[in-house]
């Protein structure tokens, strides 16, 4: 049989190239991202209940002293901070030279829906925190909280202060006026918005039903302009790891306790109770005053999750003489993981720490 040659063979070739990029964009749209993520080498040497501490790459020789532990929300999952090799966080850390342990929530259960902000603070970050500093053989921590995960860190810091050196807040919620919220005001207003019933119909709270809510607040974007690029890149033959490695984030939302969640949307969102000096844990009163040791927090300036004077709130409530605000040009999630994030935060973390560890 004669060879398929000439333009009838180009053009043959040329239309199995385009059905095959339209299987690809149609397999991630029907079953989802598949990718590998959170490779950076690591050990689990902490566990309670669903959570996990990991140590990274522990027997690699450390440049700095004084450990990180850094504490996630518990909204989506951590590996955001650990996406893919090349592109993570952690591991631009651990080359630095830095002893890095991150705290895993882990995905609760139905017989997790009475966790509370008081079990999270009070029951498991002291843990979590003297196991750092027995497995580091160090006499303190640098404490690193990324979105609520640094409001916790914050209210943490505000009881705990004793042997934290260093305190870092990555788009971290602390004041929640209206006037800051942006949809977030029209979302969790009370009128519209019972976290009790919530709590009560479903435990715990879904992890689809917090993710549709925080893609309504840029509909376009999310639901449209993700899968525009996603066809780009497919049909551009660009790099996919980093888009598929986000979007299977994006869709691995784990469910959010629903006493927890109750008390987020309504003791801070409806209530502002943080600020105001208000947010009691077991009786125990959360006052940021408390804070004294160096303190930076970091903002985006598109992020729409929690906005700039959401995060710069701190400056004025807490005591540390060392205390730096730190806005950068990206969003929520872009600051860490977006093109600009190996030229912005990572050095400037980086170089923040270098400077304040052992």
């Amino acid at each position: 049989m004669a060879e398929n040659t000439g333009a009838g063979g180009a053009a043959a070739s040329g239309f199995e190239e385009l059905l095959d990029k339209y299987r690809r964009g149609m397999s991630i749209i029907v079953e989802g991202a598949r990718i590998d993520t959170g490779q950076t080498p690591k050990e689990v040497v902490w566990t309670k209940n669903k959570a996990k501490l990991y140590r990274y790459e522990p027997y690699r020789e450390k440049k700095h002293r004084t450990p990180i532990l850094i504490v996630y929300a518990l909204i989506n999952r951590p590996y955001v901070l650990d996406l893919i090799p090349g592109n993570s966080f952690i591991e631009y850390l651990v080359g630095e030279g830095f002893d890095v342990y991150m705290l895993d929530w882990g995905i609760p259960g139905d017989e997790d829906a009475e966790m509370s902000f008081e079990h999270y603070v009070l029951d498991y970050l002291p843990r979590a925190a003297r196991k750092v500093m027995r497995t580091s053989r160090t006499e303190d921590y640098t404490l690193f909280g990324y979105c609520m995960g640094g409001t916790m860190s914050a209210m943490y810091a505000a009881l705990f202060p004793e042997r934290m050196r260093n305190l870092i807040l990555l788009t971290a919620p602390i004041a929640f006026p209206k006037e800051h919220l942006g949809l977030y005001a029209l979302f969790t207003d009370s009128k519209y918005l019972d976290p009790g019933i919530m709590a009560d119909a479903f435990g715990c709270i879904p992890g689809e039903i917090i993710d549709t809510g925080n893609r309504m607040l840029r509909p376009v974007t999310n639901y449209v302009g993700t899968y525009v690029n996603m066809w780009e890149r497919i049909f551009e033959d660009k790099p996919m790891e980093t888009w598929l490695a986000m979007n299977k984030w994006v869709n691995d939302g784990p469910p959010f306790p629903g006493a927890a969640f109750k008390q987020w949307i309504t003791e801070f969102y409806q209530q502002n109770r943080l600020v105001k000096g208000e947010i009691r844990l077991r009786g125990r009163r959360v006052d940021l005053s408390n804070i004294r040791c160096p303190l930076l927090s970091v903002a985006g300036k598109k992020d729409h999750i929690c906005t700039v004077p959401q995060a710069e709130a701190i400056m004025d409530l807490v005591s540390s003489e060392d205390k730096e605000f730190f806005v950068l040009d990206a969003g929520h999630v872009g600051l860490m993981t977006g093109r600009g994030a190996k030229k912005g935060l990572w050095p400037k973390v980086s170089g923040w720490l270098a400077e304040r560890s052992g």
